[in-house]
């Protein structure tokens, strides 16, 4: 974990002068600012869903995975529950009776026909509600509004040199890849595509971003 530290702060230091370091700070606090705003604003969509959710398949209602965050540091990424309680076991069980599925995981590490997901939990996949919950995380400075999609550390070799992209920023609830395929693209178009925000954003890129996303949730493109 150290040396994912001393690497992600080195990348920062060669790549990053010190006023960008500032603007870091700043879209933090506005990030911050907004998930605030934005919790309030959605505090009747999170007790509906919450109240879908248990009715269905009871508790809990939020599911927090482990992901990778900025230099390295592990979080629990929140987002409401779309699986069924046993679904690491129905992972294990499918992925050893079925070769084509293993295949899939092994590769994008998803699955396009997931019977682990409820029906609730499709539409909130589709609708992206299900990632509402990580406006916590945003609140909590473990994500940013906008910026590479949280990876697990079994994907960080995937990355290859840009995991020092990855590991230099905060992960976001949207980025590039929402707004450029999604899951219609592939894993290493989306890696691609998360260099390219580490090396190129800025606040005008952020702002389209969180447009184009408007539109993407609105049209669920790429959405499963």
């Amino acid at each position: 974990m150290n040396a994912f530290v001393a690497g992600a702060r080195r990348f920062r230091q060669e790549r990053q002068p010190r006023h960008s370091r500032v603007l870091e700070r700043l879209h933090l606090r506005l990030d911050q600012a907004m998930a605030a705003l934005l919790l309030v604003l959605f505090s009747p969509v999170f007790l509906v869903v919450a109240l879908l959710i248990w009715r269905k398949d009871g508790a809990p209602i939020l599911f927090g995975h482990y992901r990778i965050g900025q230099h390295g540091k592990l979080f629990r990424c929140l987002k409401f529950r779309s699986m069924y309680l046993d679904s690491d076991a129905m992972l294990r069980d499918l992925l050893a009776k079925d070769a084509n599925a293993r295949a899939e995981w092994e590769r994008d590490h998803k699955l396009l026909n997931d019977p682990r997901i409820t029906p609730i939990g499709n539409f909130l996949r589709r609708t992206s509600l299900d990632e509402l919950p990580q406006l916590l995380n945003v609140l909590r400075g473990e994500m940013s509004l906008v910026g590479p999609r949280p990876i697990t550390l079994a994907e960080l070799p995937r990355y290859g040199q840009v995991r020092w992209h990855y590991l230099s920023v905060r992960p976001g609830m949207t980025g590039l890849w929402q707004v450029s395929g999604r899951n219609d693209t592939t894993y290493e178009e989306r890696v691609e595509l998360d260099r390219v925000f580490v090396e190129k954003h800025s606040l005008r890129m952020r702002l389209s971003i969180l447009v184009h996303t408007l539109r993407v949730v609105l049209l669920g493109s790429g959405a499963r």
